[in-house]
């Protein structure tokens, strides 16, 4: 029995030592897990505040990395304050490096989390920032949509700091409008916050912005000693982009005043501070700055090789404004240089590019319109107010003068005050046709330059969205031996030419039902099925391209009688799947993409002039067509394809 016993209590003693053990282990889990809790937190911060300052120091690419491991870090802390603050920052970063698409992206997805940890001030900078890049962009109504959205925020907050931010960020839109009156009047109302609270760097910025809306109106004068106090607070306050932003405009400002040593000087300045701190898109300004200001002294290599490095730098970060500058910049010095082909492209392009512009700026001055109709509107107000206080003198003077002199009067009165509320109501009804004028110009440039599906649907969302098209004709047109041509023709006959026949394309390719997507300098592109599908749009596409080959016959027979150049054509159409969008900074040319523009590209290349030549997928879908002949050409070898059987098409009637 007492073995028993012994050897129970034994066991039980065993049993309590391994159940302390593994309380033991339990404990040192704990603690072990806590501490590496705390140890993830302290280095996530950690690299936030060493990101801050490789930004500081233009070091974009080493911040972005430290940035997205301390975001790994909160997201295992859960920390959601944290969270939003290095999407904020990562949104920042982008900005900088002119990646407007990825900072609107993270700006967005910083305010949720700020949300899910009521940090309204977290919210209040994100959306105020994200009007700040709608504004650079030019999307003025978005622009203002989120500052008013910011305002709200900041009174409710009582951030008298940022309201004048906000402030002087609502006066940057106004300048755009050259609405310099107001413009200036939010500018002085964040200039008086700003000095109160010795805001150095912001107090810069707002000079800056004082310095440009004097020197937009040529008064000079006023314009340098804001630009002078906001160089040297630039300096003072250490930050570089502040500093590029200042140099940059007081060289814009030398420039229209025609003094060119100093505008190149600070041109020189902005591009070397700019490169310093990886600052893509002051890179594309000063490089095309500068090519301008060599041409002012006819150096005319140096302003093709700026403005060229300017363009493509703009045409990757999707900026139009720069795109269209570099472009206006070379073709003015190809043309000084007497290389009419190149001056031609980049002229083509400029003008292009202008072409996209226009929707940009019929929308602004539809914006300008509106705050005129609400001035208006104020003044109808201030008018019936006069009249109603008229009203009231006239009663008045009712009870002191006599009946008949009271009538006499209040006859006097009627007839003005008609004639003014006439006036006013006829002004209102002008008003009123001019806004639906600019509307409808407006409606009319946006459906030129959009199919009408797209543009609804651009005008109803604000954006668009990509579509997929299992089966799409593509149709490519190329003038055979156009340089030596054009060689023929002087610049202005030589457009005066491509307009004829592509305005010609225009109408063949309106009367089918097919969609012009763009013009490639002498290259001609269409597409039939989009956006909406249509059963006989292969069809329709070859009719479409046969016509234009007829045409080209036809002028050329009428030319040669003039004793004129005339172009010879190729033409090639495929069909296949393709993706189709809108691309652009701003929304506004519609393009298509996939394997099968490069096949339709290959089909015209290897086309013969005056013939279309089609794909094997296009001829197995209108091969029975009764009034289409057919001849089929085998297989030839394409760049990049390999070998692709072809066909030339004909209509029945006309082939010889």
């Amino acid at each position: 029995m007492e073995k028993i016993i012994v050897k129970l209590r034994s066991t039980h003693e065993k049993r309590c030592k391994k159940n302390l053990l593994l309380l033991f282990l339990i404990f040192v889990k704990i603690a072990v897990f806590g501490q590496t809790q705390t140890l993830n937190k302290v280095k996530a911060d950690s690299l936030f505040h060493l990101a801050n300052k490789n930004i500081k120091k233009g070091e974009f690419s080493v911040a972005l990395q430290k940035i997205k491991k301390s975001l790994q870090l909160n997201m295992i802390e859960n920390d959601n304050k944290a969270i939003g603050n290095c999407y904020s920052k990562i949104a920042t970063i982008h900005y900088y490096q002119g990646d407007y698409d990825k900072a609107l992206l993270f700006f967005k997805k910083s305010i949720p989390s700020f949300r899910k940890n009521n940090y309204l001030k977290g919210v209040t900078s994100s959306t105020n920032n994200l009007g700040a890049i709608y504004y650079y962009l030019g999307n003025y109504p978005k622009a203002l949509d989120f500052y008013k959205k910011a305002l709200l925020l900041q009174e409710q907050l009582g951030y008298k700091h940022q309201i004048a931010g906000t402030t002087k960020n609502i006066g940057g839109i106004y300048l755009e409008l050259n609405d310099f009156k107001n413009a200036m009047k939010n500018f002085q109302l964040a200039k008086g916050v700003y000095e109160k609270v010795e805001d150095t760097k912001n107090l810069s910025q707002v000079l800056t912005a004082i310095g440009e809306t004097y020197a937009k109106q040529k008064k000079y004068n006023e314009s340098l000693p804001n630009f002078n106090r906001a160089l040297e607070l630039a300096k003072k306050s250490g930050d570089r982009k502040i500093l590029l932003e200042v140099l940059f405009d007081i060289g814009k400002m030398n420039y229209e005043k025609n003094e060119f040593e100093k505008a190149l000087h600070y041109f020189n300045q902005t591009f070397s501070i700019s490169k310093e701190i990886e600052s893509l898109v002051y890179q594309s300004n000063s490089l095309i700055a500068l090519g301008e200001v060599n041409f002012k002294f006819k150096k005319i290599n140096q302003t093709i090789k700026k403005c060229k490095k300017g363009y493509e730098l703009a045409r990757n970060l999707k900026i139009l404004s720069n795109q269209k500058q570099a472009c206006e910049c070379l073709y003015i010095a190809y043309k000084s240089l007497d290389k009419t082909t190149l001056a031609l492209q980049y002229f083509e392009r400029m003008h292009l590019l202008k072409d996209s512009m226009h929707l940009k700026q019929a929308s602004n001055k539809i914006l300008n319109m509106k705050f005129e109709k609400e001035m208006l509107l104020d003044s109808i107000a201030n008018v019936e107010k006069e009249r109603k206080l008229q009203v009231a003198h006239k009663k008045e003077v009712q009870k002191q003068e006599k009946q008949r002199n009271i009538l006499l009067i209040s006859g006097v009165f009627i007839l003005v005050i008609a004639g003014a509320l006439w006036s006013r109501l006829n002004y209102t009804k002008k008003a009123k046709a001019i806004l639906q004028v600019e509307k409808d110009r407006s409606e009319h440039l946006l459906h030129n330059i959009l199919p009408e599906e797209v543009a609804d649907e651009l005008k109803e969302k604000g954006f668009v969205k990509a579509q997929d098209f299992d089966s799409a004709s593509i149709l490519f047109t190329d003038f055979k031996s156009f340089t030596a041509t054009a060689s023929k023709l002087t610049p202005q006959e030589l457009v005066e030419e491509i307009n004829a026949c592509f305005k010609a394309f225009d109408g063949i390719i309106e009367h089918y039902g097919i969609e012009k997507i763009k013009t490639i300098g002498d290259a001609y592109m269409a597409a039939g099925g989009l956006p909406k599908p249509d059963a006989n749009a292969v069809k329709k596409t070859i009719l479409a391209a046969l016509d234009m080959q007829e045409f080209i016959k036809k002028r050329k027979k009428t030319n040669h009688s003039n004793n004129k150049p005339a172009f010879d054509m190729r033409v090639g159409i495929h069909v296949g799947p393709i993706v189709a969008g809108i691309v652009g900074v701003k929304k506004f040319q519609y393009d298509v993409w996939g394997d099968t523009v490069n096949t339709a590209s290959r089909m015209e290349s290897n086309g013969v002039v005056e013939k279309v030549n089609i794909s094997q997928s296009t001829y197995d879908i209108v091969k029975d067509e009764k009034e289409l002949q057919f001849e089929y050409r085998g297989k030839i070898n394409t760049k990049g394809k390999g070998e692709l059987a072809m066909y030339f098409v004909f209509l029945k009637e006309l082939r010889s």
